[in-house]
C-alpha cells in the first residue's frame, strides 16, 4: 500500500514539475514559504508571466497569495456572498440613489460597484434561501380535483346513510315524545348536510354535473391537455415545480422587461438597449431584496399595516427615482413613464407566470 502511495505521489509531483517547466519562467513554490502559508512571487502562479506589480498584467491574478485557513475563509465569504468592500458601496446606492448607481455604471464606473447581474444572482439565491427558512414555500398537500370529488362522494354516501337511518328510527317513535323531537332535529341537520355536500360537489365538478358523472373538459390541443392533466392529477407537485422554476428561470424577467422599457424611450437615440438592461437588472435585484426584508418582517410578526405600506409605496418610489436619474428626466417625464411602466410590469408578470406554467407542465 505504501509503495502505491509513493508511486502516486511521485506521479503527481512529476505532473506538477512538468507543468512548471512547461510554463517557462515559473518555478515551484519554496518549501519554507509554503510552510508559512505563502507562495513565491517572482512570476504569476496562474499563467507564468513575469510580475510587475500587485496583480498579473496578463491574467489579473493577485501577485501575493496565501495558503492559510484565513485565506480560505475569505475566499468562501467572497465567493458565496460577494462579501467585499464594493458591496457596501453598491447596496446603499441601490436603495437610496438607484438612478445615480445605474447611470454611473452605464458610463463606465465598473470596478467601484457590484455588477447588476452579480447582484441579481445573489439576490435571487438569497431570496430562495430566506423563503425556505421562513416557510414561504408552495403547499404540497393539495388534493387533486379527482381526490376532492372522491372525498365528497364518500362524505355524501355517509351523510345519506345517516339520514336514512334517522328516518327509519323516527318512524318507530311516538310523535309527542321528547325523543321524537330530538331525532326530528337530528334528521333536519342530516338533510342540511346532504344538501351542502351536493352543492359543494356542483362547485367542484362545475355546471350542473354530479359527483357520479364527472366530465372533465379538454382544449383539443394534445400538449395543453397533457399539461392540464398533470395539474389536475397532482396540483401540489405542480405548485412546487412552479415555485422552483420561478427561481431557476427568474433571469427571463430581464429579456421580457427590456422591450417594454425601450418603448418608453424609443425616440431618444442616446439611450440604448444596454442602458435598459442595466436599469432592469438593478431594479429587479432591489425588488428581490425588498421582498426578502418584508418576508422576514412578516415572519417576526410585523403588523400588516407596516409591511403592506412597504409593498405599496417603496416599489413605485424606487422606480421613479431610478427612472429620473438614470435617464436624466424632469419630474413630469419620470412620473408619466412610471405610470406606464407600472402597467407594463403587470403585463410582464403575467407573461412570466404563463411561461412558468408551460415549463412546469412539460
Amino acid at each position: 500500500m505504501s509503495e502505491f502511495g509513493e508511486a502516486l505521489g511521485t506521479a503527481v509531483e512529476g505532473g506538477l514539475f512538468a507543468k512548471a517547466v512547461g510554463r517557462g519562467s515559473k518555478a515551484l513554490p519554496d518549501t519554507a514559504q509554503l510552510e508559512q502559508g505563502h507562495f513565491a512571487e517572482g512570476t504569476c502562479l496562474n499563467c507564468g508571466t513575469q510580475l510587475m506589480g500587485a496583480h498579473c498584467h496578463a491574467c489579473g491574478q493577485k501577485a501575493h497569495l496565501h495558503r492559510t485557513l484565513g485565506a480560505f475563509m475569505h475566499d468562501l465569504l467572497h465567493g458565496a456572498l460577494h462579501f467585499e468592500g464594493k458591496t457596501w458601496k453598491t447596496l446603499p446606492m441601490l436603495a437610496f440613489r438607484p438612478g445615480q448607481l445605474t447611470r454611473r455604471y452605464i458610463e463606465g464606473e465598473r470596478a467601484r460597484f457590484v455588477s447588476p447581474m452579480a447582484l441579481f444572482l445573489f439576490s435571487i439565491f438569497l431570496m430562495f434561501a430566506v423563503f425556505q427558512a421562513v416557510g414561504l414555500t408552495a403547499p404540497t398537500d393539495i388534493s387533486s380535483a379527482e381526490g376532492v370529488q372522491t372525498g365528497l362522494k364518500t362524505m355524501l354516501e355517509d351523510a345519506e346513510a345517516e339520514r336514512n337511518q334517522l328516518t327509519k328510527t323516527l318512524a318507530t317513535m311516538d310523535e309527542g315524545s321528547p325523543e321524537y323531537a330530538e331525532t326530528e332535529k337530528l334528521l333536519a341537520d342530516a338533510n342540511e348536510t346532504v344538501e351542502g355536500i351536493e352543492q359543494a360537489g356542483k362547485v367542484v365538478v362545475g355546471g350542473g354535473g354530479s359527483l357520479t358523472n364527472v366530465n372533465v373538459g379538454t382544449t383539443g390541443w394534445a400538449f395543453l391537455d397533457k399539461g392540464l392533466k398533470k395539474w389536475r392529477s397532482n396540483p401540489g407537485l405542480m405548485l412546487y415545480k412552479l415555485q422552483a422554476n420561478s427561481y431557476k428561470f427568474s433571469w427571463l424577467l430581464i429579456p421580457l422587461s427590456i422591450p417594454f422599457v425601450w418603448l418608453l424611450f424609443f425616440w431618444k437615440r442616446r439611450f440604448r438597449a444596454y442602458d435598459h438592461a442595466i436599469f432592469v437588472t438593478y431594479s429587479i435585484a432591489f425588488m428581490s431584496l425588498l421582498f426578502i426584508a418584508i418576508s422576514i418582517l412578516v415572519k417576526f410578526g410585523a403588523p400588516e399595516w407596516l409591511w403592506g405600506s412597504l409593498i405599496a409605496f417603496i416599489p413605485p418610489i424606487h422606480i421613479y427615482k431610478q427612472l429620473r436619474h438614470t435617464y436624466d428626466l424632469r419630474r413630469f417625464s419620470a412620473f408619466w413613464r412610471l405610470a406606464v411602466l407600472l402597467v407594463f410590469i403587470n403585463i410582464v408578470a403575467v407573461m412570466f407566470l404563463q411561461l412558468l406554467l408551460v415549463l412546469g407542465a412539460f
